[in-house]
């Protein structure tokens, strides 16, 4: 072998052996997927899931990979993307709307070795978890506030889709609301979708045209905030921090804090001690959090909404504690009862104070 031959051997050798070092870092990595229904800047329901996809990151440097789908469908659409990032070698797929449910689980059967995760269901499987939050925890704290705030006494709630999370949300407000305020009413308008900005403009200005002087909204863009700042009413905001839309309306938000459970289960599938099960939390975990108080908010009435919250923490107060009955006036939670959780999470029928009929889906 002459002198130019080894040398050019040698180079060889040498690039073989980076690309190999390269091809097994790169195995290292726990590699995370997530699929949203909505855009990232939605600037709240997918916004909050990828900050959580960001803290993984920060969590984990130079040990994960994270990608992710926006915008995909619930449906076939939503199959297909999630089966495109199994087969792409993600360890890890977060499946973040309720109607990936069935799409997730078609998917997690044909691969047994990729671990799911999806938010908002109730089905399981072997390589399947769910999670959610407790929600409701933070419409009990905004229906005391807008109890005290409303002059008029009607409120506007701009909902996406009549699922038993959305139903159990606006029960829990108007419950709070007509505890401060016995004869408040909400008025719902559903969008039937969780992202439409165009919509959910149009609803907030129908509910404040038909009366209503505080928003409030179970969908995902700041849109509705927008509305009540332009009209001079207030308004609650979704799943993050929505005060710079409206710093006028914005009292407070529902935040989505999706960080440190997303941390925890890709430390599990690192750890490879990943295991099947369901997640409900809220106030206490700090999985459900309340942003800052509008300085416009009475002494009386942040001191009220922080004794609710705190309450809530402590098991001295819960959003569903009888009695309460529908507004057909059934009996649905006995005196001195508390709703179940699995009341709370098939939840479809209205309290009373909820105008109108609970359409179907």
């Amino acid at each position: 072998m002459t002198s130019r031959t080894l040398k050019a051997f040698l180079l060889g050798a040498v690039a073989a052996l980076s690309l190999s070092a390269g091809a097994a870092l790169a195995q290292d990595k726990t590699k995370v997927a997530f699929v949203y229904v909505g855009p990232i800047g939605d600037h709240g329901w997918s916004y909050r899931h990828d900050e959580g996809r960001l803290a993984i990151e920060k969590a984990f440097p130079g040990k994960v990979e994270t990608t992710y789908v926006e915008s995909v469908p619930e449906g076939a659409d939503a199959e297909r993307v999630i089966q495109q990032l199994a087969a792409k070698g993600n360890n890890l797929i977060f499946t973040t709307s309720f109607g990936y449910m069935e799409p997730t689980l078609k998917v997690a059967a044909r691969n047994p070795k990729v671990f799911f995760e999806h938010a908002t269901g109730f089905k399981r499987a072997a390589n399947v978890a769910t999670y959610a939050a407790r929600f409701h925890e933070g419409r009990t704290v905004i229906g005391l506030i807008a109890g005290k705030m409303t002059k008029t006494g009607v409120v506007g709630y701009i909902a996406s889709i009549p699922i038993p999370e959305v139903v159990s949300g606006i029960n829990a407000f108007t419950l709070a609301l007509k505890s401060v305020r016995p004869d408040a009413q909400v008025k719902v308008i559903y969008v039937n979708s969780w992202y439409d900005p165009g919509k959910e403009a149009a609803a907030a200005k129908a509910l404040l045209d038909q009366g209503a002087d505080i928003l409030t909204q179970h969908t995902d863009s700041p849109a509705p905030i927008q509305v009540a700042e332009e009209r001079g009413v207030y308004a609650f905001g979704q799943a993050s921090d929505m005060s710079k839309f409206g710093p006028k309306a914005h009292l407070t938000s529902i935040i989505d804090n999706w960080d440190a459970y997303y941390i925890a289960r890709t430390k599990a599938v690192m750890d490879k001690t990943w295991k099947s099960g369901d997640v409900w939390e809220g106030f206490d975990t700090g999985m459900v959090a309340l942003a800052p108080y509008n300085a416009v908010l009475p002494k009386d009435v942040v001191e009220l909404a922080e004794t609710a919250r705190k309450d809530i923490i402590a098991g001295k107060r819960h959003s569903f504690t009888g009695p309460i009955v529908d507004k057909d006036g059934k009996e649905r939670v006995a005196a001195g009862k508390t709703a179940t959780n699995p009341e709370i999470l098939s939840m479809d029928w209205y309290v009373q104070g909820v105008s109108g009929d609970l359409p179907k889906k």
